[in-house]
């Protein structure tokens, strides 16, 4: 044994010299070679077809004087072996001391073949396995895509997996490369547990993490296939959980994996120690940069004493100080949080200290892994360029935008040095996703009825950073197209442009007599002024038309020669309630005539509306979809008057504040209120603010405030100029059903009303049975009339309800079921107890 360890050491020359030859086993190969010094000249090679003599001579590099000494030999010899090109290699003395280099080459693949995968294409194995066709063949290699291939199978949670190489010889030195898969059965979590979790029940941990555990429904989603990566992703997910509540010292200590052959998956289990929790005690600003006020940089903390602390807060508060300073000409100017615990008090003392930090530029920023997306959209992300002061906090912010595009799988942003001690290179490597989608979606409601959506989007077209999508939707009672287009930066500024086009129809139901077609054009754009807030900018000009069927829009207005003037016992009798024994001016209805309004507009043909508005959006939700923590307000103004036939001002607020309570209970308070200012003409019926179950629940579509009272009419709801409401919801899962079912309950109370109907209550028509709109009847007379019998309710009641819901975040989208009781309502309100509500997109 030692001696075979010193003949590989270099001591072959010994052995040369007495003339034994030394032969290695095959596939590493160290055999006898000259003791004296040769040159490369001298080296004959044998047993070569592909490979080049010269190539072969070149892995042999001669010492001073060009002359091959032991060392360079052996050097050589490694090296033609580590190349994979050869299966066996020999060295061998000739005669007058010649060395003759004897190789046999690896054979040539002649094709790459994968049998038994169904669930992953030959295109991604193909990508993924080095062995490739026309490439030499390689033992080692060949095991090496084996365990690829095995691998790729576990990241998609198939842990049995078996992939057995096949190598099929062939004439001329050449194989065929077989994989036989055995994919198995998906592995999937069985369970999740989380150990030394008391601030925080299990439950609510699970909505933070990533990974689910496998239900019924699992076949829907991947979040249930075990992944070690994405588990080892949800320890630290975990640990921002709590690092955001004030828990300052949490430490996930491990996430135990453990595979179950009876329940053939995985248990996870995350173990924690949560710590004490605390609050901000003082929060204090220091400078060591000489004529800087650290004061200054108060205004740009998040951080405030006596609230819980929290490490993204702090964070944020850090890159926007930083951020700032650079602004002010402090280019290499460092923000660096400290903080002091107080055990006993459970306080920390912040300290944010500004610092002057090296003085570093950025030398390049050099781009890895995007090979759709232009270089230019990247690079745009960035506050910094080429030859500026190097500054981490906008290079974590250009990570953050980066991720937020969604257009890549990872983003990761390292630097490397430079070509001197002050110069740096970013490197952002990127992995590029799918950015594609086509979708059909369905659902039904209890107001709009079975509807379908087929739709078409592109987040990055063309590589470009552009978002466009086209949309078909087809109900019984909603029809209709949209087409978006999205510039996110409009001349190389942050600033985006929106273009919609759409064409809706909203046929008549149970809850409106009419229907109506509106053609409409609206292009906006969009600001972010900061993280929480943004504004919108947008100008709206579409064209509304009414339609009615037959039997509402006869023009059976008028008896005789009268119109139709009530008789005040008609209007006032009972309290404002119609007289329906007085038959003065009732003819004109006999029919079930549509409201006045609405005949007017259907009189009047299309009407073009022209607005300018805007929208501020205030938004510091944890989480959009399924918000636990966070204030959402809304407020939106338009200006319609802009040319077009109809002027108004209308004024909208809406804000919504959700707050975690006890025992995984999220509270609710929804508060939202609006103005119809008339700017000119009459308003419209239409440009009403129409309220039901959006504003109060248990109230049908159109079902709350001012309506017509014609007890022959169609009894249409005239909506109103203001409105306000108030909601009170709390949230609660369903603690003995499992997390991923994604059901959860909730109880609320919600009051409200609409009031203030400003349209019109009176028509001049001249010929009515030629007025537009009108269809011809033998009953129909030919009077010139004016109708001003439109009666109706317009009380202030406040409308009130209490209800129970059921929401469901499904595979199938999000789904939502009310019960509703109207504890208060108007007289002619209408209601609807029970309401759903869904979709979904596969």
């Amino acid at each position: 044994m030692k001696f075979g360890l010193r003949l590989r050491g270099g001591l072959l020359a010994t052995l040369i010299m007495f003339g034994a030859p030394v032969i290695a086993p095959v596939g590493a190969v160290f055999v006898s070679s000259s003791a004296f010094a040769q040159t490369v000249q001298s080296i004959s090679v044998e047993g070569n077809r592909r490979v080049e003599v010269e190539t072969i001579r070149s892995y042999f590099k001669p010492g001073p004087g060009g002359r091959l000494d032991q060392g360079a030999i052996d050097d050589g010899l490694k090296a033609l072996i580590e190349t994979g090109l050869f299966q066996d290699v020999r060295i061998n003395r000739g005669s007058g001391g010649q060395i003759i280099v004897s190789v046999v080459e690896n054979p040539v693949i002649g094709r790459i073949a994968f049998e038994g995968n169904k669930k992953i294409k030959d295109e991604q194995l193909t990508t993924e396995v080095q062995s490739k066709a026309r490439g030499t063949f390689s033992r080692a290699m060949v095991q090496s895509d084996t365990l690829r291939i095995a691998e790729i199978y576990r990241r998609s949670g198939r842990y049995d997996v078996r992939v057995t190489p096949e190598i099929i010889e062939q004439p001329n030195n050449r194989v065929d490369l077989i994989f036989t898969i055995e994919e198995g059965a998906k592995t999937g979590v069985k369970s999740i547990e989380f150990v030394g979790n008391n601030a925080f029940s299990s439950y609510r941990l699970r909505d933070v993490i990533k990974t689910r555990e496998s239900n019924l429904l699992s076949f829907l989603a991947s979040g249930d296939i075990y992944d070690p990566d994405r588990v080892e992703a949800d320890r630290d997910l975990i640990r921002r959980f709590y690092l955001k509540n004030g828990f300052a010292d949490v430490q996930v200590v491990a996430a135990l994996t453990e595979y179950d052959p009876e329940k053939k998956g995985f248990n996870v289990t995350f173990k924690i120690e949560e710590g004490s929790q605390y609050r901000v005690g003082a929060i204090d600003f220091r400078s060591s940069i000489p004529n800087f006020d650290p004061s200054s940089l108060r205004a740009y903390s998040r951080v405030n004493v006596g609230s819980l602390y929290n490490v993204e807060s702090v964070e944020k508060s850090v890159e926007e100080m930083q951020i700032e300073a650079s602004r002010r000409g402090y280019a290499f100017a460092v923000v660096r949080p400290g903080g002091d615990r107080n055990f006993e008090a459970h306080t920390v003392s912040v300290v944010f200290n500004i610092d002057e930090g090296p003085r570093t530029y950025i030398e390049r920023i050099n781009l890895r892994g995007n090979t759709r997306t232009r270089d230019y959209v990247i690079r745009r992300e960035f506050d910094i360029s080429e030859g500026d002061a190097y500054n981490r906090a906008l290079v974590d912010r250009a990570e953050r935008r980066l991720k937020n595009l969604d257009y890549f799988k990872s983003v990761k942003i390292t630097t490397e040095p430079g070509s001197s001690s002050d110069r740096v290179i970013l490197i952002v490597d990127m992995e590029e996703k799918s950015t594609g989608d086509f979708s059909i979606s369905g659902g039904y409601s209890t107001t709009d009825g079975a509807l379908a959506e087929v739709s078409i989007s592109e987040r990055n077209l063309l590589g470009r950073g552009l978002f466009a999508k086209a949309s078909v939707t087809y109900g019984q009672y909603a029809r209709g197209y949209s087409l978006s287009f999205v510039e996110p930066y409009l001349l190389d500024y942050r600033v985006a442009l929106g273009l919609d086009l759409y064409q809706r129809e909203q046929k008549s139901n149970s809850y409106i007599s009419y229907g109506t077609k509106t053609l409409g054009f609206s292009p906006r754009l969009g600001f972010s002024l900061r993280e929480d807030l943004s504004l919108q900018l947008r100008y709206s000009i579409y064209q509304q038309q009414i339609t009615l069927p037959y039997y509402l829009a006869n023009c059976n207005n008028v008896v005789g020669s009268s119109a139709f003037n009530p008789s005040p016992a008609f209007v006032n009798a009972n309290g404002g309630v119609p007289d329906l024994s007085s038959t003065n001016g009732l003819g004109c209805y006999s029919d079930g005539e549509a409201s006045l309004p609405v005949r007017k507009e259907l009189a009047n043909g299309k009407t073009l509306t022209s607005a300018l508005g805007y929208t501020l959006t205030y938004n510091t939700l944890d989480n959009n979809k399924n918000p636990t923590d966070g204030l959402l307000i809304d407020f939106r103004q338009d200006f319609a008057g802009v040319g077009g036939d109809v002027s108004y001002l209308k004024t909208v607020a809406d804000g919504k504040y959700y707050a975690p309570l006890v025992s995984d209970i999220v509270g609710l308070v929804r508060l939202q209120g609006g103005i119809l200012t008339k700017m000119g003409d009459d308003l419209r019926m239409l440009d009403h603010f129409q309220m039901g179950p959006n504003l109060v629940r248990g109230f049908a579509p159109n079902g709350i405030g001012p309506r017509d009272l014609n007890p022959f009419g169609s009894r249409d709801a005239l909506g109103g100029t203001k409105y306000w409401g108030a909601s009170l919801e709390l949230q609660m899962p369903f603690w003995f059903l499992p997390k991923e079912v994604g059901l959860k309950g909730a109880v609320y109370a919600d009051a409200g009303g609409l009031y203030d109907y400003k349209g019109p209550t009176s028509w001049t028509a001249t010929n009515e049975v030629n007025a537009p709109g009108c269809i011809p009847s033998s009953v129909n007379p030919t009077v010139t009339g004016t109708c001003t019998g439109l009666v109706y309710d317009d009380s202030k009641v406040i409308r009130s309800s209490v209800g129970v819901g059921l929401i469901w975040q499904s595979p199938f989208g999000p789904l939502r079921f009310d019960y509703a009781v109207p504890l208060s309502k108007g007289k002619y309100d209408r209601t609807q107890e029970f309401r759903f509500g869904g979709g979904t997109t596969f």
